[in-house]
């Protein structure tokens, strides 16, 4: 996609891979009852439960069903991957997660008695038979397995079945690069996208949605939600980590939506820059002084909005369990 958004650089993949260590993996289940499957983000390719990085959540609205956002928002930090899926397969992708957690620990010669797995969804019932509850804990080691610095956007993984502006939506990442002191950090965001109304779509200021909306007649409340993961190799603070994933928000607002009653918009972040060793008594964290913070907003909200582009430019067409036609948005805008 050839589009530049906002005004500063991204990185070579100009995704949430460009982060030293983070990788992600998707595993699609795509039959004629199942357009569903589970999206994961790899933090790092050590021992996170030992090694915990520092972590922010916020939810902007709440109508949704994650897990382990709670232990995030008391204690800061993050200890294990980040799972995404549908709605009614939370429990199952938790589970699949805890057992995934337990192996590596057992590998690594010790035992998990308590984990806080993260996992989030958006509901992809328009188009996937979601009560059937298709994603098992193959899937979820799947994707893990598969996971890769570059990867897939579009209609994959935990976005085969969703819907955004009224289009197809489904996984999209972008980054940004920063310059503080000299040193070059990165920011990525990957976004589960199931949110919007068409004609309310906006591409770099245009109401590319009104006339697409003439064209198919597709026009529905905004009423969905909306995952933002953001992961960031600047070294913050899991306060200063909060400020920065809330700028997410700014880039959804770019493109139109209003954060509907029925949206659930949740925004998690990390960084790779600090790692919290096991059993210490002090430690010493680097942050950024907080007048150098607006670089990190600024790069939240740019990627967030590419990211949400991406997601539904890459993905294609789909026909769901019902019948229901969900058409890419490249049919009708190239940029």
């Amino acid at each position: 996609m050839n589009l530049k958004i906002g005004r500063m650089p991204h990185g070579e993949r100009n995704s949430i891979g460009d982060v030293p260590g983070v990788r992600v993996g998707h595993c699609t289940i795509d039959n004629e009852r199942h357009k569903t499957g589970v999206t994961v983000v790899m933090p790092c390719e050590d021992d996170i439960f030992k090694r915990k990085m520092v972590a922010a959540q916020h939810v902007l609205n709440g109508f949704g069903k994650t897990a382990g956002l709670m232990q995030i928002a008391e204690l800061g930090t993050l200890e294990t991957p980040i799972a995404l899926t549908n709605t009614l397969n939370v429990g199952k992708v938790h589970d699949a997660m805890v057992e995934y957690m337990c192996r590596q620990a057992e590998q690594r010669g010790y035992a998990i008695t308590s984990v806080n797995p993260v996992i989030c969804e958006c509901n992809d019932a328009s188009l996937n038979d979601i009560r059937e509850r298709a994603v098992e804990q193959s899937h979820v080691f799947a994707a893990i397995e598969s996971a890769s610095p570059s990867f897939a956007e579009g209609d994959v993984g935990a976005g085969k079945g969703m819907t955004c502006h009224d289009l197809k939506g489904g996984i999209g990442s972008s980054s940004r690069l920063m310059e503080v002191d000299g040193e070059v950090f990165h920011l990525g965001v990957l976004v589960q996208t199931n949110h919007g109304s068409l004609s309310d779509l906006r591409i770099d200021g245009q109401m590319v949605g009104q006339e697409i909306e003439r064209r198919i007649h597709e026009d529905t409340p905004d009423q969905g939600s909306c995952i933002m993961i953001l992961a960031t190799d600047l070294p913050l603070t899991a306060r200063q980590l909060t400020r920065v994933i809330r700028r997410c928000s700014v880039g959804l607002a770019r493109l139109g939506s209003y954060i509907g009653h029925g949206s659930g918009e949740v925004m998690i972040g990390f960084s790779t820059a600090n790692r919290i060793p096991e059993n210490a008594g002090c430690f010493q964290l680097r942050c950024i002084h907080e007048s150098q913070i607006n670089k990190a907003f600024r790069a939240a909200a740019e990627a967030t909005e590419e990211a949400v582009l991406r997601s539904m430019y890459f993905a294609n067409p789909v026909t769901g369990y019902s019948g229901k036609v969900r058409r890419s948005l490249k049919e009708f805008w190239q940029p």
